[in-house]
């Protein structure tokens, strides 16, 4: 473990533990500045043999395969894959709905672990780590770096963050596709509580500039099941306006409504290619986390 000044109340050292058993790859290549664990686009020098290509003038000598010259009377050139460092990019929504939670915990607590957990292993890998709160914009942006001092501020920012206003999902992620200049891991971590036809746009933009795309969609389990038994008044934590209502007269409505937002957003993320986590908050995060890690690992470096 790294030595911090404080206990975080996000981070479970016997998690970290276990967890870091398991590394934290990239699904498609990264742009880093040192070398690292992942797959690059360009070729470098690894271990790993990637193809032949004909030699060409100023080639390195050295790099010639000379069982293939005597086979082929043709000079080739070895080329391998080139490791690099990736950008961990979490993108943390502070909106006001993040603030409800019926298990103990919120769902803006449970993103804390998921933001810090992963911030932990990613910069234990080497790689650099960077951090937007968003809510109606950008309220707290760190950019990406690889120092354990960086790391601090990190967590100092998570452990400080605090829910509260609208969302503005869909606009935020579109300026952070053209903000976000080089390739990244941006794991974005909210409810998603938004039009899925507009997240559509969003998700497409982050893609097409390169980035690899991860979303944890953070719900209650009061919000799935909707186990209410008394007329009650319902709030919009966003600054909505309240309704008073019956559950039992309500109850089927909600759940076709909801069966069908899910439905949108899974033909979205699909359609996307993006890498998608439904989690409920009485789930274990270490558990959310380890089939992320590992659903990752089969994936590693696809071009």
């Amino acid at each position: 473990m790294f030595a911090d000044r404080q206990p975080r109340s996000f981070l479970d050292t016997g998690a970290l533990s276990r967890l870091a058993a398991v590394p934290l790859c990239a699904r498609r290549p990264m742009l880093g500045g040192v070398s690292g664990r992942h797959t690059s686009p360009h070729r470098g020098a690894s271990v790993e043999f990637a193809e032949y290509r004909k030699y060409v003038p100023g080639d390195d000598l050295r790099r010639l395969d000379w069982r293939a010259y005597g086979r082929s009377d043709r000079f080739y050139v070895k080329e391998f894959e080139a490791d690099t460092n990736l950008r961990l990019c979490v993108v943390l929504d502070t909106s006001g709905s993040m603030d409800f939670g019926s298990t103990g915990i919120t769902k803006i607590e449970y993103a804390r672990k998921i933001a810090g957990s992963l911030a932990y292993l990613a910069s234990q890998q080497g790689d650099a780590v960077g951090l937007s709160c968003v809510a109606d914009g950008i309220v707290r942006s760190l950019p990406p770096k690889r120092s354990p001092a960086h790391l601090m501020t990190m967590f100092d920012i998570l452990e400080q963050t605090q829910s509260g206003g609208e969302t503005q999902l869909v606009p935020v992620l579109h300026e952070l596709a053209e903000t976000i200049r080089q390739r990244a891991l941006i794991v974005i971590l909210s409810d998603f509580f938004v039009e899925p036809e507009l997240l559509r746009g969003c998700l497409q933009h982050l893609r097409f500039r390169k980035h690899d795309v991860s979303m944890f969609q953070l719900l209650d389990p009061l919000e799935l099941n909707f186990n209410f038994r008394r007329p009650m008044r319902f709030i919009d934590m966003e600054g909505g306006p309240s309704i008073f209502a019956e559950p039992n007269e309500i109850a089927d409505r909600y759940q076709r409504a909801l069966q069908k937002f899910a439905d949108e957003l899974l033909a979205v993320v699909l359609e996307s290619a993006v890498d998608f986590h439904p989690v409920t908050l009485d789930e274990s995060f270490e558990q959310v986390l380890m089939r992320f890690l590992v659903g990752r690992t089969r994936t590693k470096g696809v071009r």
